[in-house]
């Protein structure tokens, strides 16, 4: 882990405010739905998918369009699918909420984290040491 505190801000705290999302995120899929614990952990999550998205905003590793990389295209979406995510619970389009939260987990957290583990990257250094 010392390799990822080397890195300069804000990659620390996005990449372990991520990891605590995939964790978070991992028991809100298995939990039972619009329990009270549902709603807890659904708060926290859309906090820390808010901060991992916002905070890329301050990554140009990857420069194609001046600071910016496709990358930046997927926060955009995940902010505003966090944002109508949380509405359709909020008006009880529960099944459009559903398919906001879980292309979220799947898409944002789960395939862009197996990009972070490619050996030239960080992530992939720490867990496979390459």
């Amino acid at each position: 882990m010392d390799l990822l505190f080397l890195e300069s801000r804000p990659i620390p705290s996005h990449a372990l405010t991520a990891l605590a999302a995939v964790l978070v995120g991992g028991v809100q899929l298995m939990i039972a739905k619009g329990t009270p614990q549902h709603k807890v952990l659904g708060y926290i999550w859309v906090s820390l998918m808010m901060y991992v998205s916002i905070s890329s905003f301050f990554i140009s590793e990857i420069q194609l369009w001046g600071a910016y990389s496709p990358i930046h295209l997927l926060s955009i979406w995940t902010v505003l699918t966090l944002c109508t995510g949380v509405y359709f619970a909020g008006v009880g389009n529960i099944k459009a909420h559903q398919l906001n939260m879980q292309l979220l987990y799947g898409l944002a957290l789960i395939l862009t984290g197996l990009f972070t583990l490619l050996p030239n990257r960080v992530m992939g250094q720490i867990f496979f040491g390459t």
